[in-house]
């Protein structure tokens, strides 16, 4: 039994994880596969509530008691600060040490690539984004705060552990599915220190995988390459800032983040997966968002959990509805949030 736990959050992610939770509960049947599903409250509503984030004992539980977790999207506008999508998202990464961000850049129906004359078949790389270091940590000070002569400083946090196992990890996933190609992203020219370990490291791990191209690129280059010519690109590895930003534009390319899902992993152990679209407080309540990035991660989550038929499965439905529909309003359709869930649902049974 694979025993997921279910935090929908704030916003559009309880209404995107509900359609996302019934199209697996609908996959494990046809597939016969055991998954267990508990739910939890954690989000915006708790904390209004009485100032619970996430408890350090409730993490525990977490950790001992399940093996991935299903989330939707913490943020909500009610929460000024946000403090309780620090504590529960960023918490989780950085406890858990979820250190590889992986998201997948596939399009699907070449109707949604903004790109003239690029299709499916030039778009479709995976970004490993390295998810517990860099500029992410916080690390900094302000001196002379709100006054004209205000500094403020911010640390970039690079380590040699921390650089090659997300660095081996994208090695490691072209290794295991037949590809060709891994890039690094950096800015090594300016920031010589920090980024000159990325590009030692790279280079180190890349000679232990001759059968791939290797390729280092400043991250500005490679941000217009990936409009130019996106389909040099097979599995890009960078750090945390840079690859927020290019997953972003990869998800811009491929559809929107709609279809946008990722996973926050440490292999062989407990693992968060979430949509990138967030909490859209926008859209909370209108049946309006868009269940398909949440059905990807779902394939991601069952892929981790060693459920690769499942997986293909789920991507092969989900990859239906968006070449036949029905689409929500963000593809140029009229159905709603269930409605999309609905059509998945019935590939997948």
């Amino acid at each position: 039994m694979h025993r997921v736990a279910v935090i929908p959050g704030d916003g559009i992610g309880p209404e995107v994880v509900e359609q996302g939770v019934k199209v697996l509960e609908a996959l494990a049947r046809a597939e016969r596969v055991d998954l267990a599903f508990q739910w939890f409250d954690y989000g915006a509503e708790r904390y209004l509530k009485d100032g619970t984030t996430l408890p350090e004992s409730d993490l525990e539980r977490l950790r001992r008691d399940f093996d991935a977790i299903y989330f939707g999207a913490v943020g909500d506008p009610r929460v000024p600060s946000n403090e309780h999508a620090k504590d529960i998202l960023l918490g989780m990464r950085a406890k858990l040490d979820l250190y590889i961000n992986l998201r997948p850049c596939r399009l699907y129906a070449d109707r949604f690539s903004p790109l003239k004359g690029k299709g499916t078949k030039e778009l479709d790389f995976a970004v490993f984004r390295e998810n517990t270091e860099g500029l992410y940590v916080d690390e900094g000070l302000v001196f002379k705060g709100g006054t004209d002569d205000e500094i403020a400083l911010a640390q970039e946090v690079n380590s040699r552990k921390g650089v090659e196992r997300i660095i081996r990890a994208a090695f490691e996933f072209a290794s295991s599915r037949g590809l060709r190609r891994v890039c690094l992203a950096d800015k090594s020219n300016v920031l010589v220190k920090a980024h000159g370990l990325w590009r030692r490291v790279f280079a180190l791990v890349a000679k232990e995988h001759p059968a791939i191209e290797a390729s280092a690129m400043y991250v500005d280059a490679l941000a217009m390459d990936l409009v130019r010519a996106p389909e040099r690109y097979q599995v890009i590895v960078t750090n945390n800032l840079f690859g927020d930003i290019l997953t972003d534009l990869g998800a811009a390319l491929c559809g929107g983040l709609g279809l946008a899902a990722s996973g926050n992993i440490h292999p062989g152990r407990l693992s968060l997966f979430e949509p990138v679209h967030g909490s859209a407080p926008q859209l909370a309540g209108r049946n309006e968002a868009n269940p398909l990035a949440m059905c990807l991660t779902g394939a991601l989550m069952l892929a981790h959990l060693g459920e690769s038929a499942a997986a293909e499965r789920l991507e092969a439905a989900v990859a239906q509805v968006v070449n036949e529909g029905p689409w929500t309003k963000d593809l140029g359709g009229t159905a709603t949030c269930a409605e999309v869930g609905e059509a998945v649902r019935r590939r997948v049974s």
